[in-house]
C-alpha cells in the first residue's frame, strides 16, 4: 500500500512542525510549504492526496490557494482541502466553502481530532 501524501501550508513554525511530525508518525508522507505562493507552487508541481492549508497566510490566504486549486484544473483540483483557522465566523465558514474547502477545522485544535479528520478524507478516496 502506497503512503499518502500530504502538503501542509502554514506560516506558524511551530505549528507545521507539529503538524507534520503527528501526521508522519501515521505514515503520511508530508510535504511542508511556509507560505500561499509556495503552497501554490507544490501543487502545481506535485501530486497530493490531501491539502491542509492555514488560513491566515503571507502572500496568499488559504482561502486565495483552494479558490486558485479548484480553478486550476491541475492533478490535485479535486483533492480534500482542510483549512485551518483562527477565524471561525459565519462568513469566513462561507467565504471557504464557496472557495472549495472540504473541512474547516477551528484553531486551537486536538493533533488527535486533526489525524482522525485526515484519515477519513484519505481513507474515502482510491490514491
Amino acid at each position: 500500500m502506497t503512503r499518502k501524501k500530504i502538503l501542509i501550508a502554514e506560516d506558524e513554525m511551530v505549528l507545521r512542525f507539529l503538524l507534520t511530525e503527528t501526521l508522519e508518525d501515521e505514515g503520511f508522507d508530508i510535504d511542508e510549504a511556509e507560505d500561499g505562493r509556495i503552497a501554490m507552487d507544490s501543487l502545481r508541481y506535485g501530486e497530493y492526496d490531501l491539502i491542509i492549508l492555514d488560513y491566515m497566510m503571507p502572500e496568499a490566504t488559504g482561502i486565495e490557494v483552494c479558490r486558485w486549486l479548484r480553478g486550476e484544473g491541475g492533478a490535485n483540483a479535486d483533492k480534500p482541502v482542510i483549512l485551518l483557522t483562527a477565524k471561525a465566523e459565519g462568513k469566513d465558514r462561507e467565504a471557504a466553502m464557496q472557495a472549495g474547502v472540504s473541512m474547516f477545522v477551528s484553531k486551537p485544535f486536538s493533533p488527535v481530532e486533526l489525524t482522525e479528520i485526515v484519515r477519513k478524507l484519505t481513507e474515502s478516496r482510491p490514491s
